[in-house]
């Protein structure tokens, strides 16, 4: 076991392509499902890359520069999805440049995941599995590495996962470390999943990572305001009991977005790292470097899936009811048709409507949760998302079924 304590600071970095306003009378006459025509709304997606870059990326990239040339003990892990790149691509390249920095700092690691931020491994393995490659020849493209650590779409992960990603050839893996699965275990330790030889299993420490995700900026929060010495008092209480590393897992666009620059997030997070790392005992681990540290300390199995959202960890936020179950039911069953057609455009547009996200947006979940999805949806309802969502549906099961009925003519 290591003497020195670690934080492993992991980051998600997601945009979708979020439906327009796309009318039942669009169907069959119009393809455009992601462009938005109203310019400032929460379904343009140029408009929302504009203004995450000026909130989030910009400012957090800036700052995590800084930050690895002060620190040499700094480090970090991220995931970007394809979606994601596509849009820095197009509406803020030098966000991606900035990001491409970071990796070539080489203590900047990128983990594997879906391209399209989806759920297809509960749907189709050959579709998953087609995904995590096109996310793998994005990254190798992009950012020139190799990732070696997987996490799936919302951390939803199952020991059927874990087998998978061990054949698959990842040493790693991430999940949430639920009280409901861990019992009196921490989640401060490596361990293996159930059923597997070679794979380390990393859990998010939920507890400490929801205080900066969710509850850093809440005025009725008993710890508000939090400052940087009472965060890594936590950091070391947490290790008292044993284990040599804490998981922080979170979105990247907590920082600035999720928690705006008005909270102090900038200068909280600045601050507690200089703090953390003033100790000559502690140091920050990107995914790969937490796995080496120790040895697995025993067995975690998760027959049922969970995942990192809600109160309940499980895929109700996304499959919790049956507009939900019914869009991506259809969504899935038009796979082996659009692959077959072989055009492109077809089959991105079928892609970018697999992403988890058009589902969140139609749950319809009340209390804390359903107050959760409604500031993170851009639609009005979720009966709003799903109409939208299944008019495109329908247009892409035309542009399908026109595809094959007049010979790879497009109607």
């Amino acid at each position: 076991m290591s003497e020195r304590r670690g934080i492993t600071l992991y980051l998600h970095v997601h945009q979708p392509w979020r439906v327009r306003k796309y009318s039942i009378f669009d169907t069959a006459e119009r393809h455009d499902y992601f462009a938005e025509t109203d310019a400032a709304t929460e379904r343009n997606n140029e408009y929302v890359m504009q203004r995450v870059a000026d909130k989030s990326y910009r400012p957090m990239n800036a700052l995590l520069e800084k930050l690895l040339s002060e620190h040499p003990d700094f480090k970090l892990s991220l995931s970007i999805t394809g979606t994601f790149i596509e849009q820095a691509e197009q509406w803020a390249p030098d966000v991606l440049e900035s990001f491409q920095r970071l990796v070539a700092t080489g203590r900047v690691e990128i983990v594997s995941e879906t391209y399209h931020h989806s759920l297809a491994f509960f749907y189709s393995r050959k579709e998953f599995e087609q995904q995590v490659q096109a996310h793998r020849h994005k990254i190798r493209g992009v950012f020139g590495v190799e990732p070696s650590v997987f996490r799936n779409t919302e951390l939803a992960y199952n020991d059927e996962l874990a087998k998978w990603a061990e054949e698959y050839g990842f040493k790693g893996i991430l999940a949430e470390g639920w009280d409901e699965v861990l019992g009196w275990r921490s989640p401060n330790y490596v361990y293996r999943p159930a059923g597997t030889q070679n794979i380390g299993l990393l859990l998010k420490n939920y507890q400490l990572s929801d205080d900066i995700a969710f509850r850093f900026s809440n005025r009725e929060w008993k710890e508000w305001p939090l400052s940087a010495d009472t965060y890594s008092d936590w950091m070391h209480a947490a290790l008292m009991g044993g284990g040599s590393m804490v998981n922080l897992f979170m979105d990247y666009e907590t920082f600035g977005e999720h928690q705006w620059a008005d909270t102090g997030i900038f200068d909280f997070f600045e601050q507690f790292v200089g703090t953390w790392l003033s100790n000559q005992n502690n140091t920050f681990y990107t995914v790969s470097e937490a796995l080496e540290v120790e040895q697995p300390l025993g067995e975690i199995s998760m027959p049922s899936t969970v995942t990192w959202a809600d109160s309940e960890r499980d895929l109700s936020a996304w499959l919790g009811n049956s507009m939900q179950q019914e869009a991506l039911t259809y969504l899935y069953a038009l796979e082996e048709d659009v692959l077959r057609s072989g055009d492109e455009a077809l089959i991105a547009d079928w892609r970018r409507l697999q992403a988890s996200d058009l589902a969140y947006y139609m749950c319809t979940k009340w209390s804390h949760d359903g107050d959760v999805h409604a500031y993170f949806s851009p639609y009005d309802s979720p009966y709003e998302a799903f109409l939208y969502f299944m008019n495109a549906v329908r247009d892409v099961r035309y542009r399908v079924m026109a595809y094959h009925d007049y010979g790879g003519v497009h109607v």
